[in-house]
């Protein structure tokens, strides 16, 4: 009986301590500049051509979901497995337009982008990077891209 008295209390206790956690993160003020530049950052590591420097742009427990590959990236060795192929084509991004929300510690980048191949094709797509500061950087936590379903 006296253990089903403090139950109550206990989860009011856990409730509490979780608030109170939760109002203590100091978030990491951004503007939408900085998050602007994140993809500036990641297009400067495609133009490498090194797998492994666009990689480092994601964090460790990130997942890519790429535009030319039906198979969802989780690890690095996956997603250095994906930018292998794809940076062959020397691939350029421009923004066409965008929407970014930021929120604390967290950031939101979506919208439409370009990549042109060194062969002169192009393709269009959306896309939505989700970025989180890790105490040290911005990092991608997800990355979609999918090639725009019409021809305009």
């Amino acid at each position: 009986m006296r253990l089903l008295r403090s139950l109550p209390l206990a989860a009011l206790a856990l409730v509490a301590a979780t608030n109170a956690h939760a109002r203590s993160e100091v978030c990491h003020a951004a503007s939408k500049k900085e998050i602007a530049s994140l993809f500036d950052r990641w297009n400067t590591s495609l133009k490498t051509g090194d797998p492994k420097k666009v990689v480092a742009n994601y964090a460790k427990n990130s997942i890519l979901l790429p535009t030319v590959s039906n198979k969802p990236r989780l690890t690095a060795e996956e997603k250095e497995d994906y930018f292998a192929h794809f940076l062959a084509g020397k691939p350029v991004g421009t923004i066409d337009s965008r929407s970014i929300e930021i929120d604390c510690n967290s950031a939101i980048d979506a919208g439409l982008y370009t990549f042109k191949f060194a062969d002169g094709s192009e393709v269009k797509a959306r896309y939505t990077f989700t970025y989180k500061w890790n105490g040290k950087q911005w990092l991608i936590s997800s990355h979609h891209s999918s090639a725009m379903p019409e021809n305009n």
